[in-house]
């Protein structure tokens, strides 16, 4: 089964309150099995627009990352970073098929 992802791009307004977020969402995360790939850190934008923060967030599998996203615990950590921050955030099923040579 192929694993999920969140892809989430964000420029923070409001840093201070964006904390009572970061401390918010990790109850759904904990509950769906979530697990930080890429959280902030150094990048370069070689093609494209950017925004300042960029977020990786591993799940077991597409219906776990759909189900987080869904749930009462993330919908609550959301309402917090809601007017603090501008994001794009989308849910992708993984792939684990064949890579090249």
């Amino acid at each position: 089964m192929a694993k999920g992802y969140w892809i989430g791009r964000v420029d923070v307004t409001n840093p201070d309150a964006y904390q009572n977020y970061v401390r918010a969402n990790a109850a759904a995360f904990s509950r769906y099995g979530a697990r930080f790939l890429v959280r902030g850190g150094a990048f370069k934008a070689v093609e494209g627009e950017a925004r300042a923060r960029n977020v990786v967030i591993e799940f077991p599998s597409y219906e776990a990352a759909l189900a987080c996203w869904d749930s009462p615990e993330y919908r609550a950590a959301k309402a917090e970073r809601d007017g603090h921050a501008v994001a794009d955030i989308i849910v992708i099923e993984g792939y684990d098929g064949p890579q090249p040579a």
